[in-house]
């Protein structure tokens, strides 16, 4: 069926909205639902691109592939785009003179793929949907703070290895002194789409959420019922400190050594962002102390994380291989959202999710944004 659907799709004619992506983005993300969801916007169609992708770098220039958007593209107002796609630097966009609104799926908030700052300068509205992964970050984010509370790490191993666990012995354990989720205080660092979404799967346990993250407007605090607070205050003070911070040069190396030092007894630390913003070799150190636990979906050296390193040894961390973000549904929830973001531009409403810019990063005027 989808085969079938990226022949339609690539076959339209007279569109005037463009989705431009490698086949296996499409084959991702574009179900039935989302495609026809993307045409209530108007008339689309497909171009397949194979541009090599990177969140952290921007595909190459390719003359013809370039050629090949302009044919596609001249006409159209909205184009969407996403991995396999080139470039959409000054010269493209100025061969487009019909585009009024440029849709990244899968951009991380900060995509390669787009001069932002050009494209403002033309009045082109830029939008990213990457948030469409927060969901399921933020429930896997849930899911490791409670196995750390509980310890549930160290528990698996020593089952696994045999050993029978009698429950006369809990009360020396930290699933005793410290797994209830119900009532504890939270530290979450960064409020972008994922700390928000977190902070509603957390309302039925009634903690006490402190926050850090400097870019957020105050009357968030007041809004979600937050405690704004510096990040020493907020790694000393909680029970459990979750991390969903996008990486930035601010951001890179954030945590390190002083900051695990301020970290209370039994405190549980989580990592469903970047392994780079926290220093491992510092958290490494923490964690053989035997009085910190873990749940870590991302660590720097990330994917694959080497097969001696201590992390996959130590009883008291729970690690998986970067997979918060990745389930079936995502796919076709970028797409859904940018649905959503053309409805609301054609409807000469504010849109939600704009791309931020890289000199805004540079300058370091953005943290939370994931």
């Amino acid at each position: 069926m989808t085969e079938q659907l990226m022949q339609m799709a690539a076959a339209g004619r007279n569109a005037d909205i463009g989705l431009i992506c490698d086949a296996a983005m499409f084959r991702r993300c574009v179900t039935t639902d989302a495609w026809a969801a993307l045409n209530v916007g108007g008339q689309a169609a497909y171009l397949a691109s194979d541009a090599p992708s990177s969140w952290d770098e921007a595909p190459s220039p390719d003359a013809d592939l370039i050629d090949r958007v302009v044919a596609f593209a001249a006409n159209m107002r909205i184009v969407v785009i996403g991995p396999g796609a080139p470039r959409f630097d000054a010269a493209l966009i100025a061969r487009l003179p019909q585009l009024a609104f440029l849709g990244e799926l899968e951009g991380d908030r900060f995509a390669q793929r787009v001069d932002l700052d050009f494209a403002r300068s033309r009045g082109i509205r830029v939008v990213d949907t990457t948030n469409g992964s927060s969901y399921p970050v933020s429930e896997w984010a849930l899911c490791l703070l409670m196995i750390g509370l509980r310890g549930a790490s160290d528990l698996y191993r020593r089952m696994i290895a045999g050993e029978v666990l009698e429950r006369d012995w809990l009360q020396d354990h930290v699933s005793f002194r410290n797994g209830e989720l119900t009532g504890k205080r939270i530290g979450i660092i960064g409020c972008g789409h994922i700390g928000r979404r977190l902070i509603q799967l957390l309302a039925p346990f009634h903690t006490e959420n402190l926050v850090h993250d400097p870019y957020i407007a105050p009357v968030l605090g007041e809004v979600l019922d937050l405690h704004l607070v510096g990040l020493s205050d907020l790694l000393a003070r909680c029970d459990a400190v979750i991390c969903t911070l996008p990486l930035t040069p601010e951001t890179d190396g954030l945590i390190g050594a002083a900051q695990f030092d301020l970290m209370p007894r039994d405190a549980v630390f989580v990592n469903v962002s970047r392994g780079r913003v926290v220093d491992t070799d510092a958290l490494v150190a923490r964690l053989e102390r035997g009085d910190l636990w873990a749940g870590l979906d991302v660590l720097e050296p990330e994917n694959p994380i080497p097969v001696n390193h201590p992390v996959r040894h130590l009883p008291n961390v729970f690690v998986t291989p970067h997979i918060a973000g990745v389930t079936a549904a995502c796919g076709p929830r970028f797409v859904m959202l940018m649905a959503d973001e053309i409805r609301r531009f054609n409807a000469a409403e504010e849109t939600r999710t704009d791309l931020v810019s890289r000199s805004e990063l540079a300058a370091g005027k953005v943290a939370g944004a994931r």
